[in-house]
């Protein structure tokens, strides 16, 4: 079968032709299956329709089909089932990141959709809804017959107008016309958030907001809402990431309002790392949403004042909505179509994952400018460095989405100091993408590394030093003297 549904995809020009004769002549149908009955003629076509669907693209008949926009690969044979990807996990040579002996599900996809129409770029995203769980199992054929509309979601209407007094400061900073600084830190394994306190102090009056992630990895730690609320509380600015691994749209439109009314104002919507690298492994995925049909559903609370199912909010939460972006593993430039997709479905701002190759990056961001795109979003580059290159070959190795060059990590194993040499790489990179049209910012990344963030925001020139900053790393004094003097 798998065989058969890559046949299909390297075929699908053919396919969509053949479908699109098919929903023209269909509707004729109509008038037949209303005498028969809607719900005998399904029965009817059902097995039909599954038996010829499931030989040509696996199908799982959720029911909403989409392959026509979707170039005939199916995106229920994802492992995250996401109906808007890739993810940010997508191997290096292709594969998928859950299941490594099956290619990226939407790799297939970017190449059916450019088989389609070689000119793809040129049309607008389709965004996907989330599925309907009512109709899994249902034939979708019956639906052409009756003409009805594909399954595709508007984005939110107009452009966000909330007054500037009321904005976040994180929104605020971003439209300052400096570069933007963010930085991520794990919750604590703990209930005692003086740790993560102690963390966060490091980089008061470095950083315009503090990412808090959700379950990073597929591991366990205090809830990213809880740990953003206490960030907001002690007078930080937390961006409260929020991955649909571990919820349903329940649970995250419950704990969006909770965030909100806790005074958090920034969130990330994430689709989610795998579980099985995690220290949960056995533990259920729900992946009920991803991060597009995540937006949109934020947006619509944001905007419309309502839930996805339509019920009215009392009152609407007011929060600056973002995404992410992988640039460095495939589709690498066409990506950019996924980030249109999450720019339309409602975010603002967009952080990328580690960037270590400035080339790769450069080339991302000439199609984004292209597309206008650096002037609907924010967009802040992933940067940031571990403390050896063994360090950094291990998280190339097992952190999905990360690629690093095999000449920057020779470079720093040649090095006689390898941690200030990985240090220096990342204040080079720092320049390098601050200086490419359309970024606006950085987001720095390094799992406990956060003193050496902290002194790389500084001497990269993003920031001046704190008072206290020398007083706690007396060492690092001349790197700040010498910046000063530069």
């Amino acid at each position: 079968m798998y065989s058969v549904r890559l046949w299909s995809v390297r075929n699908a020009r053919v396919l969509h032709r053949l479908y699109t004769f098919f929903s023209r002549l269909a509707p004729r149908l109509a008038p037949l299956v209303r005498r028969v009955g809607e719900r005998r003629a399904e029965v009817l076509l059902r097995p039909l329709e599954r038996s010829a669907k499931n030989v040509l693209f696996d199908c799982r008949m959720c029911g909403q089909c989409v392959l026509s926009s979707t170039g005939m690969a199916c995106p229920m044979n994802c492992a995250k089932q996401m109906r808007n990807g890739p993810c940010g996990g997508v191997r290096a040579d292709g594969q998928c990141e859950v299941e490594p002996g099956m290619r990226c599900v939407w790799v297939e996809a970017t190449e059916g959709t450019k088989r389609i129409a070689a000119d793809h770029l040129a049309h607008p995203t389709p965004l996907l809804p989330a599925i309907d769980q009512r109709r899994r199992g249902r034939s979708t054929w019956i639906e052409v017959v009756h003409g009805r509309p594909a399954p595709v979601f508007q984005p939110p209407v107009g452009e966000r107008i909330t007054p500037e007094s009321e904005q976040s400061l994180f929104e605020r900073s971003c439209t300052a016309g400096r570069p933007v600084v963010t930085v991520e830190i794990a919750p604590p394994d703990s209930a005692d958030p003086a740790a993560l306190l102690a963390r966060a102090e490091l980089f008061r009056g470095l950083v315009d907001a503090m990412n808090i992630t959700d379950g990073a990895g597929g591991n366990c730690h205090m809830s990213s809402v809880a740990a953003s609320a206490i960030l907001a509380t002690h007078g930080f600015e937390p961006v409260y990431q929020i991955a649909c691994r571990d919820r349903n749209r329940i649970a995250i439109q419950g704990d969006l309002l909770g965030a909100a009314a806790l005074g958090v104002k920034n969130i990330l919507c994430l689709t989610g790392d795998d579980v099985s690298r995690g220290d949960h492994p056995q533990a259920k995925p729900v992946f009920d949403l991803d991060a597009v049909s995540l937006l949109h559903v934020a947006r619509g609370m944001c905007d419309r004042g309502e839930f996805a199912s339509g019920r009215k909010l009392e009152q609407a939460p007011d929060l600056f909505i973002g995404a992410t972006v992988n640039p460095f593993v495939p589709p690498y430039v066409d990506r950019v179509a996924n980030l249109e997709k999450k720019i339309r479905a409602g975010a603002r701002f967009i952080q990328t994952q580690f960037c270590f190759d400035v080339e790769r990056f450069a080339d991302f961001m000439t199609e984004v400018r292209r597309r206008g795109l650096h002037r609907q979003a924010h967009i802040l580059v992933g940067v940031g460095t571990l403390g050896s290159a063994k360090a950094l070959r291990w998280m190339a190795n097992n952190v999905p989405g990360v690629c690093i060059p095999e000449a920057l990590l020779a470079r720093i194993e040649s090095a006689p100091d390898q941690k200030a040499e990985a240090k220096q790489v990342c204040i080079e990179i720092i320049r390098a993408v601050t200086a490419i049209e359309g970024v606006a910012g950085v987001h720095l990344m390094g799992h406990r590394n956060e003193a050496v963030l902290a002194r790389i925001i500084v001497d990269a020139g993003l920031r001046a030093p704190p008072p206290t900053m020398d007083e706690a790393d007396p060492a690092a004094a001349p790197a700040t003297s010498r910046l000063a003097a530069a």
